[in-house]
């Protein structure tokens, strides 16, 4: 999938991103296609990975051929933006706004996720080309905070991350949210330590399943 437009579509219709944080190398591609298995599409590969190019690359081409989307989280300027989407990455997540990330992801044609907390950091983002805004950490203010930023700006796409669950993720997507990021929640890390890749699908299934619960 090479369009951006797409790219954004398939990521709010996936509902949550996977984030793909703190796994070995050997596990990155069984870990990425089991949560894809359990129904996530749209899935992040930190860069704060040793080899993050590398790993992106790898599930890149392991989802080559199905509706899923890979791109790159913790990405915090503009040089480490041109090295993963080089590698593959078709959206480009960050935990703070740097413009020059943006910039980087506009002119390359890639999905622009900066992380925002405040109205001023907020407007800033979407004046500079950001696509969709990260609300992070958002387990800090809660889904009443999605409002206190539309409210001034908007219907600005928010998708709120860190500390998000099963248990609160419906308040979530009442008070606006387009998607949510999820780590730990949804990446069973017990199972991949264990190498039981029916269990990460479980987990994650089991998060889509709380999602379209949600949005139903």
């Amino acid at each position: 999938m090479t369009n951006k437009d797409d790219v954004r579509q398939q990521i709010v219709e996936s509902g949550v991103t996977a984030v793909l944080r703190g796994i070995d190398e050997d596990d990155i591609v069984p870990v990425a296609e089991a949560i894809h298995e359990g129904g996530v599409t749209a899935l992040e590969v930190t860069a704060d990975a040793k080899r993050c190019s590398d790993m992106i690359a790898d599930v890149d081409r392991a989802m080559e051929g199905t509706d899923a989307v890979v791109g790159a989280g913790t990405v915090m300027d503009a040089a480490a933006a041109r090295n993963v989407i080089e590698a593959g990455a078709e959206f480009v997540l960050a935990p703070n706004l740097n413009e020059d990330v943006i910039d980087v992801c506009n002119r390359e044609g890639v999905v622009a996720i900066p992380g925002v907390m405040t109205p001023t950091e907020a407007a800033q983002a979407m004046e500079a080309g950001a696509d969709i805004l990260k609300m992070f950490p958002a387990s800090t203010v809660g889904p009443g905070h999605i409002g206190a930023l539309q409210g001034p700006l908007g219907d600005v796409p928010i998708m709120p991350t860190g500390g998000i669950s099963t248990d609160n993720v419906a308040d979530y997507f009442e008070a606006g949210a387009v998607g949510v990021g999820a780590g730990s929640a949804l990446v069973d890390y017990d199972a991949i330590e264990r190498e039981d890749w029916d269990g990460v699908r479980e987990s994650a299934a089991e998060f889509v399943e709380a999602v379209e619960d949600a949005r139903s």
